[in-house]
């Protein structure tokens, strides 16, 4: 194996301890609106990260891993289905926009962080068939705004600082 390769191994492991961590921090936050579902999302940083230093692809395993693993940890296999569902749907507008090259790294983490928000309530949607689950997004999609601000705005500060992985 290349040195390149182990490196970029380590990288990967790394990064996804970190997500993992940063989950489990967040689960001991009290951070409570009265909606269900709202949540910093502080591994998104990581995926953000990864997104900006790796790729699309890496950052994407990376979502998915972590979503199952902190699942199985912390949660259910309903918030499983419900946190791959806000985390594809994220991940995909995020490469997207990355890729346009029109926004800033705040302006596709708020994206991603509404978008996620949004794959929830469309899963919750479909598992409870129901469609009152609407009422919910202007809620979401504000928390949405601002914890992707905020997470954009660490991810691009720690991007910057970050030699090229």
């Amino acid at each position: 194996m290349k040195q390149g390769k182990t490196t970029r191994i380590a990288t990967y492991g790394l990064l996804v301890a970190l997500a993992f961590i940063f989950s489990y921090i967040e689960t001991l936050i009290p951070f409570n609106f009265g909606v269900p579902g709202i949540k910093l999302g502080l591994a998104n940083i990581v995926v953000m990260i990864a997104l900006y230093k790796l790729g699309f692809k890496e950052a994407f395993s990376l979502a998915i891993i972590r979503v199952v693993l902190v699942g199985f940890t912390f949660g259910n296999m309903f918030s499983i289905l419900y946190s791959l569902s806000g985390g594809i749907l994220s991940c995909l507008m995020m490469a997207f926009l990355k890729k346009a090259d029109r926004f800033s790294m705040i302006g596709v983490s708020v994206v991603g962080g509404v978008m996620h928000n949004v794959g929830q309530i469309l899963m919750a949607m479909i598992m409870l068939d129901t469609i009152q689950l609407y009422y919910y997004l202007p809620v979401l999609i504000i928390a949405g705004i601002l914890t992707g601000i905020l997470i954009g705005i660490l991810g691009a500060n720690i991007v910057k600082r970050l030699p090229n992985l």
